[in-house]
């Protein structure tokens, strides 16, 4: 090999390697409802899933793991309005903690970056259909953000935690789609990595149904295997009081008694950024999803790069050990040591 040609392959090897070590481009989107929510019997506005609250807790902890580039917030289950407010507040109280957290790792972001990259989506599209949330004159705060946060010339891909509706990303998809050409749409839609818990409106099916080879990973069943309950000793209200509600600080004790269905951990959305957790750990490729991974187990989806429900809730569960010991250690960081 001639020293012309040895240089060229090294410089690309550096890049790849670069890109495979650095940390993962990461964007939340969640139907995020204020900190006082109630499951019911509150205003309609304070009437929603108290999860997203559990969830964004954890991921909080799990911020210096990432390059945080959005927290979108879309209209929250049940009162089904994006008040972006709502994850401001959530925001100050990270601030209360944050110092704290960086004594254990610089790479924790500040309260005011976080509040830099947090965008609001559209009102009234929790639950509804492809015509009521997405196309011309849909456009929102999020959407053009998605937007601008894919076109940054950066190697590496941009990973989509949806945990409510995925009308922000189907617009920003759309707009894209209806602006430029085939060959730049390939390219947008080859830089995103979509992580959707559960069927929350009518986009996802869309973005399944025209975009074959868009990363996506559908989970319908296997978040479920991070719940927790009364009868689960990783998981009840006694585990989520001693570890992180109690003790911990402001934003330990933001976390919710309480979901949906469940007593203690519910956290249905985490699953989405575990994927990623146990990747920057070293434990799966997330461009794999058939590799074990704290966020589950996927199958492919016949010859799309689309990836469905395998081996199920199991897939999360056997890990809750792992998981749960990490998250209370973090939990323990926010305290001043």
């Amino acid at each position: 090999m001639s020293g012309i040609k040895f240089l060229l392959f090294f410089s690309v090897f550096l890049v790849v390697g670069e890109v495979l070590h650095a940390q993962l481009r990461v964007v939340i989107s969640s139907d995020f409802p204020p900190l006082d929510v109630v499951m019911s019997g509150g205003a309609a506005d304070h009437t929603s899933d108290p999860d997203d609250v559990q969830s964004m807790v954890r991921f909080l902890l799990y911020t210096n793991e990432f390059d945080v580039e959005g927290l979108v917030v879309s209209s929250a289950t049940f009162a089904n309005i994006a008040k972006k407010q709502n994850m401001l507040d959530m925001i100050n109280l990270y601030d209360k903690v944050d110092e704290n957290l960086r004594k254990h790792d610089s790479r924790y972001p500040t309260a005011d970056y976080l509040r830099s990259v947090t965008y609001q989506g559209r009102s009234g599209t929790w639950g509804g259909s492809v015509s009521n949330n997405m196309g011309a004159g849909k456009d929102s705060e999020a959407s053009e953000a998605i937007i601008n946060i894919v076109d940054k010339p950066d190697p590496r891909p941009v990973w989509f935690s949806v945990w409510g509706d995925c009308s922000n990303i189907a617009q920003a998809i759309w707009k894209v789609k209806n602006t430029r050409s085939a060959a730049e749409l390939k390219i947008f839609l080859s830089k995103m990595r979509i992580y959707q818990i559960a069927h929350q409106d009518s986009t996802i099916d869309w973005l399944l149904s025209n975009f074959p080879d868009l990363f996506i990973i559908y989970s319908e069943s296997t978040y479920m295997g991070i719940f927790g309950g009364p009868n689960d000793q990783l998981g009840n209200l006694n585990w989520i009081n001693m570890n992180i509600r109690q003790n911990h600080g402001p934003l330990g004790a933001a976390y919710p008694t309480a979901s949906m269905g469940v007593d203690g951990l519910k956290e249905g959305d985490t699953p989405s950024f575990l994927y990623l957790v146990s990747a920057a750990h070293g434990m799966n490729n997330p461009e794999d999803p058939t590799q074990e991974s704290w966020g589950g187990q996927f199958v492919r989806s016949g010859k799309t790069n689309h990836w469905v429900d395998g081996p199920g809730p199991l897939s999360i569960s056997k890990w809750k050990l792992k998981y749960q010991e990490e998250f209370a250690q973090r939990a323990d960081w926010m305290l001043d040591q």
